[in-house]
């Protein structure tokens, strides 16, 4: 039985959310019961899901959600990758202000079955689990590709992006009280990386094609692409994939300096988290691109 999903996604960034969108598209496994976005221009960044989806030949709800914060400053204002929509067709017009009554409704429609998948900052999330708070426990499970939780994601630098964008956000969602909650961070992500060359190789499925001309853009300031995204979306139909520890999760807030950074500790009695600490990174691209054909 497919799996029922919700994908929060902060698409037209960096390039992986794109790369993530078309496996789920593709993964027979996957029910996907709908897309929100976050960050600046949130309705381009809908904009793009569409384009994917189109392309899939799947109609597939999308909302475009908060675009600020909850607190802090915006440090994503533009869907750098917009500029690839003139290339594709794609909607142009999208249900504005309902994002988080889309989730929260979804989830209240299938109790203890939908998995939230979050690729981008928590601020819709934050929201969700703060307008109804029993959505938590109604959900089959929360994966967020989010965070750094040891010492082995070394020139990244201490803060996880999807973290620093909304760090109030993501201690909200950390504080929820969800039943199974996984967290893939940087310590695995940087493991699984493919140069330029090789994606163009590799990416000639239709659903691929449009991912590459989204690309350009990324290509332009590095030669090589990082599957977080993807890694964290394939850990839920394949449990192999990545090793989890249990543990609790903090986020630095009262530190300027610090504040975004996660602690990891596997020293406490309720271990309420999931931390992924090791991937093996073979598995996961043939497992990626086996849904492709």
């Amino acid at each position: 039985m497919a799996i029922k999903l919700l994908l929060d996604t902060d698409i037209g960034g960096d390039i992986d959310d794109a790369v993530c969108l078309a496996y789920l598209l593709a993964q027979p496994e996957c029910e996907l019961l709908g897309i929100t976005t976050a960050s600046g221009e949130a309705e381009k960044r809908a904009m793009l899901a569409s384009v994917l989806c189109k392309v899939a030949g799947k109609h597939i709800p999308i909302f475009p959600g908060a675009e600020v914060p909850l607190l802090t400053s915006q440090k994503q204002p533009d869907a750098t990758q917009a500029i690839a929509l003139k290339k594709w067709d794609h909607e142009k017009t999208f249900p504005r202000g309902e994002a988080v009554d889309f989730l929260r409704q979804t989830i209240r429609a299938h109790p203890g079955e939908v998995v939230l998948l979050t690729i981008g900052p928590l601020t819709n999330i934050a929201l969700l689990f703060a307008v109804d708070p029993e959505i938590p426990l109604l959900l089959k499970g929360l994966v967020m590709m989010c965070g750094i939780f040891t010492n082995r994601a070394a020139g990244w630098g201490p803060r996880e992006w999807n973290v620093l964008l909304d760090p109030h956000a993501t201690a909200m969602v950390y504080q929820a009280p969800v039943k199974s909650h996984r967290s893939i961070g940087l310590d695995v992500t940087t493991q699984v990386t493919m140069a330029s060359a090789q994606v163009k190789e590799k990416f000639v499925h239709p659903l691929l094609r449009p991912v590459l001309d989204m690309a350009e853009v990324w290509f332009e300031e590095t030669d090589v692409i990082t599957f977080h995204d993807p890694l964290a979306a394939t850990t839920i139909f394949d449990g192999d994939i990545c090793g989890f520890s249990k543990g609790v999760v903090e986020v630095e807030l009262t530190s300027e300096r610090l504040q975004g950074v996660t602690y990891w500790s596997s020293l406490v009695a309720d271990s309420k988290h999931e931390v992924a600490l090791r991937v093996d990174t073979g598995r996961f691209f043939q497992h990626y691109f086996g849904v492709f054909g």
